[in-house]
């Protein structure tokens, strides 16, 4: 029994680093999103968990929906506007710059 007992939480751990590992990784896909926003995230889920024993999938859901969210509620509008703004220039500007390379043959 001792063994099922440990099989079980090992999968339980498996899945919780899982899941937090995605989470972490689509957070900071957010835009505006730093790294003191995805420290105090993984902190609140981290200690959301510790309080309650719940699996992070079993509190919050699905881990890229919760990334979402949570960038909305942590970072400012404002913030989150102008990184928007950043990427769709960076992403014309390396536009530019491949088909010109293509032009070029290089």
């Amino acid at each position: 029994m001792a063994k099922k007992d440990r099989t079980t939480d090992a999968a339980r751990q498996k899945d919780r680093e899982k899941w937090m590992a995605r989470f972490q990784v689509r957070l900071a896909m957010q835009p505006g999103v730093d790294r003191a926003v995805v420290l105090q995230a993984v902190k609140d889920v981290t200690a959301h968990c510790a309080d309650t024993g719940e699996q992070p999938r079993e509190a919050f859901g699905d881990p890229d929906a919760y990334a979402v969210r949570t960038a909305a509620r942590l970072v400012p509008a404002d913030r989150a506007a102008r990184a928007r703004r950043h990427n769709v220039v960076v992403d014309a500007i390396d536009s530019v710059r491949k088909r010109a390379g293509d032009v070029a043959g290089l």
